[in-house]
Formats: structure tokens, C-alpha cells, sequence
């Protein structure tokens, strides 16, 4: 590299005003912008069946889901490109007033294209929280001091993946769906405070042009991927004109963005972020993870409410080994890996148990105990939190300061497509084995159906549930094998 053109890159690098490392209450100001999309999603899975009862429109549930990762793919490599270049700390303080302005337009929603705008916006939120998150955690703390921010993470996450469901059943139950969304306000409010006032940042500011033919581009291509997923054997056939048009506008856009972002000054993804090996890895585990967890995270309460007949507090109670299994893991891993562990091993261990994981939903039927149901999620939750907790390590490590909000940014997006895709394609898979019954049949009403309708209706929510699980597995068995490809490096700021 030219002497000259490192300074000049190491001077556009935010910095920390001071060397002292940042307060706990810092970090997890931070962390509250992970907790609030990890939260949004986990209270709002609960909440579907009841939204859709009341607004209609079953054929568009997978969409309520599909439109919020949307979005929040589309804008993450953009949030986190703004940041690099303008400030990340303002980035991110913006993209959490867009959420909370998400939200509460989601609350007043009064039919289901209107809560599916609305989650759009949410998404576009979304996308700085992941990104301004990670990308201001990378530059306050060096990748070897992760275990730091983990020991925090053990503590926020919970309220996440565990309070999540559970509080979004008992407003479900005992209040009323929309406050799902305002929920999120407070939350949002506390972090916007403590980040307003505790993160100190000094960097150039440089004029640059955002890579808008990028952005399009990009946009497309994900846009036509999602469509393709959503529609592809259900509303249209796989060899159908509008289906094989959406793969050739999908591929053109992505290979015409490729080429743009080898010329643009300022590129949205960094070409030069791939030419290393782990980091490129990663983004591959980071999709298909992506795909596995929002695929099974998604359907598994629609088994719990319409086969176990269970009310959306309980659902969310019966969820609670998945999610102590991915926090498990990764707290886990973050100690170790602090201690001087290294991390290769885990996301192989993670390809592996997710992989059984999956399988074991099949054991699920229309006679299986809720409790049984319930801990046959917990190896799927192991091997997710084995695989999430190293890409993110390996992403920080493999990427220079200057481009800390682009890696971030860049794998928060894969991770989010991957999601997309993978409630789309698979709900696609979960929505065909349902018989033909109203859009508009909740949990509850479905006991007012003929014993005939409830049986049919309940076989075809197995049915469906235990194709997701085939699809699950196969993806889990792709993170198995690409994982070995990952090599061991010592992580910045290391001894």
C-alpha cells in the first residue's frame, strides 16, 4: 500500500476521543439497538396469527415478516456507508428515530397492506441498528476485547429472545396486538439518551458522494430475489415467465452492481473486503444462517398455536429453549474466545448440531406433549448461536478501521437476505400444504370449525412445518461444510 494513501485512510478513521475503554452503560446503549430489532422481531412472531385474524390476509403473513428484513437489507450497507463517511454516531441516533417512527405508524395500521408498509419503514430503521451497533462497537473496542461486550450481551439479550415472545403473547392475551410496536418507544428513548450523551467520537469529516447506481442496483437485485422466493410455486410456477424474469433480473442486477462497485470512489460494499478469505466465509455463514433462524423462528408458533392450541403467551414460553440455546452458545463463546480460545471450531460444531437440530422437527405431529415440542428446539438454538457468535468476530477482524461500518454493514445485509429469502421461499413451502380455509381464521376461531376442517387444517400446519424443517436442515448442512473453510487468525488486539 502507498504510505501516502494509508495516512490519508487512517486519518478519515473515527477514532474515541479518549483511550479509555467505554463504560458498561455505554455498551449496552449500544447493544439496546440490537436488542430493539432482535426484539421487534421475536414480539411480533407471537403476535401474527392474531394480526392476521384481525386484519386478514393469510396468503400475506410471510410478507408482514419478508417487508421489515426487506428494507432492512436494502438500507444496511447504506447505513453503514453513511456512517463510515459522515459520522457513526449520528448514523446511528438517525436511523433509531426512523424506527421508533416505524413502530408507532405499525400500531395504527388498520389493514394488512398498511402494517406491511409500515414494517417497510420499520425495516429501513432497522438497518442502522444493526450496523451503527456493531460498526461503533468495533471502533470502541478491538475484536480481541469482544468477550467484553459479551458478558453485556448475556445480560440484553434475554429481554430480546426470551422476554420477546413472552411479553408479546401477554399483550396479545391481555392487551391488544398494536402494542407489539409501541413497545419499542421507551426502549428506543433510553438508547437515544445514553448514546446521545456517553459516545465520544473525533474523525474527518470528507465530502463524499453516497454510490447511488450502487444503491439501485443493489436494490433491485434484492427486491427480485424477494419476489422470486415469495411467489415461486405458489402464485406462479418456478418455470413460468415472471418467475424465470425475476432470476435474470436478479442475476443482471447483481452482476451490473459488482461491476460498479470496482469503479465507484466510494463503493457501498468494498470489493476489497473479499480478498480475504475468512471475511468472505463468514458472509456465506452469515446468509445461510440468516435463512435457518428466521425460517424456523417464524413458523414454529404457528405449530404451537394451531396444533398445541396454545394461547401467545404460552407459544412464546414453549420457544424458550431455542432461544436459551442460542444465548448459551454465545455467551460461551465470548468468554472463551476472550480467555484465548480460538473460534474456528464453533461455527463447525454449529453446522453440525443445527443440522440435527433441524431434523429433530420432524419428530413434531399432531400428537406430540408441548413440552416435548418444546426442548426439540433447543439443539436447533445451540447450533444457530455456534454460528452467529464467530461470524461476527471474524467480520471485525478481517476488516480495516475505515471500513468497520462497511464489514458490519455488509453482513447485518447478508444475514437480513438470507432471512428474507428464507421465510419467502420456505413459507412458500408452508403455505402450500395448507388447505384452502379463510385467510382470516385465527387461533381461536379455529375451534369453531368442523372437527373434519380443525383436523385437516391442523394436519396441514405439520405438514407445512415439517417442510420447513427439511429446508432448514439443507441449509444447515451447507453452514457445516463451508465452515471448514475458515482459517485461524489471531484476532487484532491480542498479545
Amino acid at each position: 500500500m502507498n504510505p501516502r494513501t494509508e495516512v490519508k485512510e487512517v486519518a478519515r478513521a473515527e477514532v474515541p476521543q479518549s483511550d479509555a475503554p467505554p463504560s458498561r452503560l455505554v455498551i449496552i446503549g449500544l447493544l439496546l439497538g440490537i436488542i430493539l430489532a432482535t426484539l421487534d422481531g421475536t414480539i411480533v412472531g407471537t403476535a401474527l396469527p392474531t394480526i392476521v385474524g384481525e386484519l386478514g390476509g393469510l396468503d400475506q403473513l410471510s410478507w408482514v415478516i419478508t417487508a421489515y428484513l426487506l428494507t432492512t437489507a436494502v438500507s444496511t450497507p447504506i447505513w453503514g456507508k453513511l456512517g463510515d463517511l459522515y459520522g457513526r454516531k449520528g448514523s446511528y441516533l438517525a436511523s433509531i428515530v426512523l424506527f421508533l417512527a416505524g413502530s408507532v405508524l405499525c400500531g395504527v395500521a388498520q389493514d394488512m397492506g398498511q402494517l406491511i408498509a409500515f414494517r417497510a419503514v420499520q425495516g429501513v430503521g432497522a438497518g442502522g441498528l444493526f450496523v451503527g451497533a456493531l460498526s461503533l462497537i468495533g471502533t470502541l473496542l478491538p475484536p480481541a476485547e469482544a468477550g467484553r461486550s459479551q458478558a453485556l450481551i448475556g445480560v440484553m439479550m434475554p429481554l430480546a429472545l426470551l422476554g420477546g415472545p413472552l411479553v408479546g403473547g401477554f399483550l396479545t392475551d391481555h392487551l391488544d396486538w398494536r402494542w407489539v410496536f409501541y413497545v419499542n418507544v421507551p426502549v428506543g428513548a433510553v438508547a437515544l439518551a445514553i448514546i446521545g450523551v456517553g459516545v465520544r467520537l473525533r474523525a474527518e469529516r470528507i465530502k463524499a458522494r453516497v454510490d447511488l447506481a450502487g444503491v439501485g442496483l443493489l436494490t433491485s437485485a434484492i427486491l427480485a430475489l424477494t419476489l422470486l422466493g415469495s411467489w415461486g410455486g405458489t402464485r406462479y410456477a418456478w418455470a413460468s415467465p415472471q418467475i424465470l424474469g425475476l432470476a435474470l433480473l436478479s442475476a443482471g442486477a447483481l452482476a451490473w452492481f459488482v461491476r460498479v462497485e470496482r469503479r465507484a470512489a466510494e463503493p457501498v460494499i468494498p470489493p476489497r473486503l473479499f480478498r480475504d478469505r475468512n471475511f468472505s466465509v463468514a458472509q456465506v455463514l452469515s446468509f445461510v444462517t440468516g435463512a435457518a433462524m428466521m425460517a424456523g423462528a417464524s413458523y414454529l408458533p404457528q405449530y404451537m398455536q394451531f396444533v398445541q392450541g396454545t394461547s401467545s403467551t404460552v407459544s412464546g414460553l414453549l420457544l424458550i429453549p431455542l432461544m436459551l440455546g442460542m444465548i448459551g452458545a454465545q455467551l460461551a463463546i465470548g468468554r472463551r474466545v476472550a480467555a484465548g480460545g480460538g473460534y474456528r471450531v464453533y461455527p463447525i460444531a454449529g453446522g453440525a448440531l443445527a443440522t440435527v437440530g433441524a431434523l429433530a422437527l420432524l419428530l413434531l405431529g399432531l400428537s406430540t406433549a408441548a413440552w416435548v415440542a418444546s426442548c426439540l428446539t433447543l439443539v436447533l438454538g445451540v447450533g444457530v448461536g455456534c454460528l452467529m457468535q464467530p461470524t461476527m468476530l471474524i467480520t471485525l477482524n478481517s476488516a480495516e478501521p475505515r471500513d468497520m461500518g462497511a464489514a458490519s454493514g455488509t453482513q447485518t445485509l447478508l444475514r437480513t437476505v438470507g432471512g428474507s429469502l428464507g421465510v419467502a421461499v420456505l413459507g412458500s413451502v408452508f403455505a402450500s400444504r395448507l388447505p384452502a380455509l379463510s385467510g382470516e381464521l385465527t387461533p381461536s376461531q379455529l375451534h369453531d370449525l368442523p372437527v373434519a376442517a380443525q383436523s385437516a387444517f391442523r394436519s396441514g400446519v405439520v405438514d407445512g412445518l415439517h417442510g420447513v424443517a427439511l429446508g432448514t436442515a439443507a441449509l444447515c448442512a451447507v453452514t457445516f461444510a463451508v465452515a471448514w473453510l475458515i482459517r485461524e487468525v489471531p484476532l487484532r488486539g491480542r498479545d
